[in-house]
């Protein structure tokens, strides 16, 4: 027998801290939930000189990781992990055998950590919060709650559905994107080709000849004259765009104006408006349902969404709260969720099932999202064919203005 000394909550919130006797962690961790009590620390009072020995070789196997972790690796490990804990392994064990599997990278240096730290007697929380770059304050806060409440796998599948659906909702919303912005450098490239090559020998012919231009061929051999004398400057202009959009989101202001042209913006506006308020209420519906305090899940909530207009919402919800008022009022006087969404934040309020609501919420607005990804991608293909078309034939008229002048003269 091993002696253990846990902190604990009981039914009423209050926090516990004592000692247990138990053959193994888990036996520790059954007889706390026997004495109607919540672990969220348990530790072997022996375990601190043991875990010295391997310092020396702590850092084995580790390798230089630069930059985060992906939402798709972060959610295909959360799916394995809810797996196995669903099949009843210890924590340690998961970690280990997911660890095994991953290619050198920062999520398998993390959970190394992670699992030694575990094995010291922290707990999964505690370990996974000491890397922000690999779980975010959302995540270490989900399993914080599961850990509270005994109902770690539970929470670690709502997890990973919840992550699942945020990577499939970010991949549409990029893949509409991508289209309209491949079409238009390759339009952009072949106009930049007929400046550079095509217009300079109908300009040189002209010039021979002595014509009387058109204003509509002055203005193209303007702008001919412009791209062949200043090409260089051309790649620089998405740089100055995108440098200035930086430079403007640094500041407060900037970025809460820059946020709020978003997702009022046109065309693209409509989608990233509902996919924002679609992260909202997801993120919010899984926490609360996963025994995260309210005030606690607004904060999380409001880091996760990205946006300043949103977030500024949600500050005035959590000022609702925590004055005794409901979460309805202060998001339909924010202006940025429509009433639809009040309104069933509203029921969800009254009948007691909030978490249900906002997570049928964001289901609701998810297929907007995908009516509204169709819908572009469906109206892009014109206007880009269109537009194409308009500047291609601006081109041919402005060069066929002055032949037919000349035609006319011979």
């Amino acid at each position: 027998m091993a002696s253990f000394t846990f902190e604990a909550v009981d039914g009423k919130g209050n926090k516990v801290k004592k000692d247990v006797e138990a053959e193994d962690r888990d036996d520790a961790m059954a007889k706390i939930k026997g004495m109607g009590l919540f672990p969220t620390k348990v530790k072997e009072k022996e375990a601190a000189p043991a875990a010295a020995a391997p310092a020396p070789g702590k850092k084995k196997g580790r390798v230089l990781a630069i930059g985060g972790v992906s939402m798709r690796q972060l959610t295909t490990f959360t799916q394995q992990l809810a797996t196995l804990q669903d099949a009843g392994l210890p924590i340690v064990r998961s970690l280990r055998i997911l660890e095994g599997q991953l290619k050198p990278s920062l999520l398998k240096n993390c959970l190394m950590d992670v699992a030694e730290d575990v094995e010291s007697g922290a707990t999964l929380s505690e370990a996974m919060g000491k890397h922000p770059r690999a779980f975010d304050r959302l995540y270490v806060g989900m399993i914080k709650a599961g850990e509270a409440g005994g109902v770690l796998d539970t929470i670690l599948d709502r997890l990973s559905h919840f992550m699942e659906k945020s990577l499939r909702l970010r991949k549409k919303v990029v893949g509409a994107l991508i289209y309209p912005i491949v079409v238009t450098v390759v339009a952009v490239g072949i106009l930049a080709g007929i400046m550079n090559f095509v217009i300079p020998a109908f300009q040189k012919m002209f010039k021979e000849v002595g014509v009387s231009l058109p204003v509509m061929t002055e203005i193209l051999l303007a702008v001919s004259d412009v791209v062949q004398n200043y090409w260089y400057l051309l790649p620089g202009i998405p740089l100055v765009l995108v440098l200035s959009w930086k430079g403007i989101s640094s500041t407060p202001k900037g970025k809460y104006i820059l946020d709020k042209f978003l997702l009022y913006m046109p065309v693209f506006g409509a989608i990233i408006h509902k996919s924002t308020i679609s992260r909202f209420a997801r993120t919010l519906g899984t926490l609360i349902a996963s025994g995260v305090p309210i005030l606690e899940s607004l904060s999380i909530t409001r880091e996760a969404t990205g946006n300043d207009v949103i977030a500024k919402a949600i500050d005035d919800v959590h000022a609702s709260i925590r004055e005794g008022e409901s979460i309805a009022k202060p998001l339909q006087e924010s202006g940025v969720f429509d009433d639809m969404l009040v309104n069933m934040i509203d029921i969800g309020e009254e009948t007691g099932e909030l978490d249900k609501m906002l997570v049928k919420i964001a289901d609701n607005y998810d297929d907007d999202v995908d009516v509204a990804v169709e819908s572009l991608t469906s109206i892009i293909e014109p206007i880009l064919i269109v537009g194409m078309g308009g500047a291609v034939g601006f081109i041919v008229i402005a060069l066929f203005l002055p032949l037919i002048e000349l035609i006319q003269k011979l």
